[in-house]
């Protein structure tokens, strides 16, 4: 278990700033190599499954974790495919929580 995903999501009430430069890029090398910093304001991921069925089994595990941890990414599902999106709304950027859920997301 990394570092990341041993901690909770942290909800965030707004006021603080986005994550930038070099402390989005430190939090970022700590996750799996296929998630995507995008314009420093997102992460991405997309996962690929042998069919629907994997993927949705997916989609319903990434559901449950953030509900657990009431971080709550955008998810698109297709046939085979899952995409993820995490920001934190509040503050439209990302926080050390989009981390944390994101390290979580790659134990399942």
């Amino acid at each position: 278990m990394t570092a990341l995903a041993e901690k909770e999501c942290v909800p965030c009430k707004g006021g603080v700033p986005a994550l930038k430069g070099k402390e989005l890029a430190d939090y970022a090398k700590e996750l799996n190599s296929a998630w995507r910093v995008v314009n420093e304001h997102h992460l991405e991921r997309e996962f690929k499954f042998k069919d629907f069925r994997e993927a949705l089994d997916f989609t319903n595990q990434v559901g449950e974790l953030a509900e657990s941890q009431g971080h709550h990414p955008d998810i698109y599902l297709a046939w085979g495919k899952v995409k993820l999106t995490l920001w934190t709304h509040k503050i439209d950027g990302l926080t050390e929580s989009d981390f944390v859920f994101a390290a979580k997301v790659d134990q399942l």
